[in-house]
């Protein structure tokens, strides 16, 4: 049986094999597997870093018992402790990639800029102003 275009199968096809999709599935993927790492790096060595000076002062061994009237705020708080911390792992791994790239861009910049023999001598030039005025300067 041949896929037509405008078949339900054809269409289907088609839209899987872009790559928005491709990327959109592999995102996903590694999303879910870092949000895990993220979670444990903070449920088992943050929070409780954070924490255990509380619970101690507050004689409790776990933030859940923290309760008022039957209201476990303990288990928000344990919540809005966690969103702040993933969402700053978050921060600081989007911030240093966002480095990295301004780092590259900078790197073939300047690749390109010392290809060109007409910005490297006006680069040159302007080098060597700076020079002379810094000299005269301190004459």
């Amino acid at each position: 049986m041949a896929l037509q275009q405008g078949s339900l199968i054809g269409d289907f096809k088609n839209f899987i094999m872009k790559g928005n999709v491709l990327d959109l599935a592999v995102a996903v993927i590694l999303g879910g597997a870092f949000a895990k790492i993220v979670e444990s790096f903070i449920k088992d060595i943050i929070t409780p870093v954070i924490l255990a000076p509380a619970l101690e002062a507050a004689k409790l061994k776990d933030i859940a018992e923290l309760s008022a009237g039957g209201v476990k705020y303990g288990l928000f708080l344990a919540a809005v402790v966690n969103f702040l911390l993933v969402s700053f792992v978050i921060f600081l791994v989007i911030r240093a990639f966002e480095t990295a790239k301004r780092k590259i861009s900078r790197q073939e910049a300047m690749a390109e800029a010392a290809a060109d023999p007409v910005v490297v001598q006006q680069q040159l030039i302007d080098s060597i102003d700076r020079l002379n005025s810094t000299v005269s300067q301190k004459m």
